[in-house]
């Protein structure tokens, strides 16, 4: 079972690669721009969410060089240097195993320069954010990270409504945030497991 919701009404900007976010839209500005200072603010998160086991490094790497499997590429000038942004589809699993239903929203997904400079894996800035803000789908902003024993995905995310949205978050968006997160990771690492096209 799914909701899908493709509003694309609110399109918030610019969220990786040291930037600062800005954003298009006037609800919930001040909790995107507030995401990625150095010292985040009280309604913000951190995250961290780890997927343990034998990882194809190269395959995956190369899939966060290349992000169409992700969906649509959306045009965008203001963003850092060699960030790539995509409208997708996230899904929330409830419950977090997903066994009843998945609930999906329209999102945009922003990836960064692929550093690939360690021995045994990469990593890439990554960030999301749901294209209307909707109140279950908290701004995310941080790193995608690959490595042969698993992947993670570490940052802080800021659930849309600024203190009340916080206070919320304490009950349920911190299960929404992690539970998007391993839906995410998961699906890149099962993309190295679809056919290649025949010719």
């Amino acid at each position: 079972m799914g909701q899908t919701d493709r509003a694309r009404g609110c399109h918030p900007a610019g969220p990786i690669g040291g930037q600062r976010m800005q954003a298009s839209c006037t609800k919930g500005a001040d909790t995107i721009a507030s995401i990625e200072r150095q010292e985040p603010g009280p309604e913000v998160a951190t995250l961290r969410v780890h997927r343990g086991g034998r990882v194809d490094v190269a395959l995956v790497c190369a899939l966060l060089r290349d992000g169409q499997w992700l969906g649509e590429a959306v045009p965008v000038s203001d963003v850092a240097a060699g960030t790539r942004r995509y409208l997708t589809d996230l899904v929330l699993p409830l419950p977090p195993d997903g066994r009843l239903l998945s609930l999906r929203k329209a999102a945009l997904v922003d990836l960064g320069p692929v550093d690939a400079t360690m021995a045994d894996g990469c990593e890439a800035p990554i960030a999301w954010r749901s294209a209307s803000l909707a109140p279950l789908f908290p701004v995310f902003a941080g790193r995608v990270i690959v490595r042969t024993t698993g992947v993670g995905l570490e940052g802080h995310y800021a659930p849309p409504g600024g203190a009340v949205g916080r206070a919320a978050d304490r009950m349920l968006l911190n299960t929404a945030a992690r539970g998007t997160a391993r839906w995410f990771l998961d699906r890149l690492v099962a993309e190295t497991r679809v056919p290649a096209p025949t010719t």
